[in-house]
């Protein structure tokens, strides 16, 4: 039974490591994803087989709890809400790690006392590191989930908070040298306050963090809640928890690089710099002064007009079109061009729509073709050639000065060139600025047009008028 477990625990590895590969392609990802179900499955059985279970009964009730919250929240969360969702199950993760942990304390304090169980170093250090890292990060995921909603604004109090994680991180380290290295099992008060400790440190590291970097701090949870897990499989001796949990934290870890590389921007400054709009200390009149008398304003039936001759057409997603969720419209539309011989291509920046593959699996909803979504580093040597961009609700990642402002916040951050364009035509709401901030050079230059709207109204309307054409 022993082998059939650990031949189990193998093949949900194997599954778990080639639904991630799958997950690396539209075209393979639902692939990818049932072969990472079809792993949990396994896994999940191999662990109930791998430990005495009290009572089946409260597995099943917890299966279909469980299975139908879940169930229902896949089903209502909008796409706009798919970072926000993710932010709340590294959550539950982390404190599902801290729960565990802290049962499995509870248990052998009482295994201790009949002489069935005797403290070992790694056990202890296991037990430590499962619940300071899952209480950190179940309170850091919930602050992250209210910035990306807009609940919980960027703080002005950056250096408070500082203090308070450095004195929380020099409670925690003597703690948990006191806990692994003397009795850990008479600690009961110790890690109740160290519990206590973690989940104010997890609101202290994510509240000064801005929420232009909520992304990067979303995956790096993400790869908490891993390590939290694998730590907690050490703590049980689950070999499928162990190898699980290794593999969202090192596939977490990997995506904070990415996005990091993908803003310009350090993990060390990130969690630790403050707010980019804050650091770049534009107010709101400001911001409305810079665009005073430069943005030159177009219509739906205008943009028609352009599309009716163009050869060849690059739509930019971003936030804004996951907002209006104009992804159909935004096919219709490519679809009308196509008919008239138009070359149609999506352009898609690394952390656009707030999280990566957000607008691959937007547009994917619309049946966009796969080989029409193109990488950045693709893309942008064809905007030179391009007769019109559309850029649909992106801000930051189309803004020009990242490339051309020393003294901008965002200097350095790889964008989308569209400003290269022969036109350039910005769909927005308002000329609010993005999460960094600042202004948007892009609105403001000679081949750029401004069409202020709803994209999916916009959209429509200029598929009405085209065909008025």
């Amino acid at each position: 039974m022993e082998t059939l477990i650990n031949l189990g625990y193998l093949i949900a590895a194997v599954l778990f490591i080639l639904g991630i590969k799958g997950m690396t392609s539209p075209k393979t990802a639902v692939r990818g994803n049932q072969m990472s179900a079809t792993g949990m499955l396994i896994a999940v059985v191999s662990a109930l087989l791998d430990h005495n279970v009290v009572s089946f009964e409260y597995i099943i009730i917890g299966l279909l709890l469980g299975g139908t919250i879940g169930f229902i929240m896949a089903k209502r969360v909008a796409m706009t809400g798919m970072p926000e969702m993710v932010a709340t199950l590294n959550g539950i993760g982390g404190g599902a790690s801290l729960l565990v942990a802290a049962a499995n304390y509870l248990e052998s304090q009482k295994l201790a006392e009949m002489g069935q169980f005797t403290p070992t170093y790694d056990w202890s250090l296991a037990v430590i590191l499962s619940i300071l890292i899952g209480a950190v990060t179940l309170t850091g995921s919930f602050i992250a989930v209210g910035k990306l909603k807009g609940s919980i604004g960027d703080s002005n109090k950056v250096r408070l908070y500082k203090w308070i994680v450095k004195l929380c991180f020099a409670t925690l380290i003597a703690g948990a040298v006191y806990f692994t290295m003397y009795n850990p099992l008479q600690a009961d008060l110790l890690i109740i306050g160290l519990i206590v400790v973690c989940l104010i440190l997890g609101i202290c590291l994510v509240m000064p963090i801005g929420g232009a970097d909520m992304p990067v701090v979303v995956a790096l949870l993400n790869s908490y809640s891993g390590l939290a897990g694998a730590a907690a499989g050490f703590v049980l001796g689950n070999n499928g928890l162990i190898i699980t949990g290794s593999l969202v934290g090192a596939s977490g870890i990997i995506l904070t690089s990415i996005m990091c590389k993908a803003m310009n921007r350090s993990l060390t400054n990130v969690l630790f710099g403050g707010s980019m709009s804050e650091q770049s200390g534009v107010s709101r009149s400001e911001n409305d002064a810079f665009y005073e008398g430069k943005v030159k304003y177009s219509s739906p039936d205008e943009l028609a007009m352009l599309l009716d001759g163009a050869q060849k057409v690059v739509f930019v997603p971003g936030y804004g079109l996951a907002v209006a969720q104009a992804q159909h419209a935004t096919r219709e539309l490519a679809n009308m061009l196509e008919k008239n011989g138009c070359d149609v291509k999506y352009a898609i920046h690394p952390v656009a729509g707030r999280m990566p593959g957000h607008m691959n699996v937007l547009l994917a909803e619309a049946e966009v073709p796969y080989d029409q979504l193109v990488e950045m580093d693709a893309i942008n040597p064809e905007f030179s050639q391009t007769d019109v961009a559309i850029v649909l609700g992106a801000n930051d990642v189309v803004n020009p000065a990242a490339a051309d402002d020393p003294n901008s916040p965002i200097y350095g951050m790889p964008i989308l060139d569209v400003h290269h364009a022969k036109t350039v035509v910005n769909v927005k709401r308002s000329l609010s600025p993005g999460f960094a901030g600042i202004p948007n050079g892009l609105f403001t230059r000679d081949n750029s047009l401004m069409v202020k709207g709803d994209a999916k109204d916009v959209l429509q309307e200029t598929i009405s008028a085209l065909k008025e054409l």
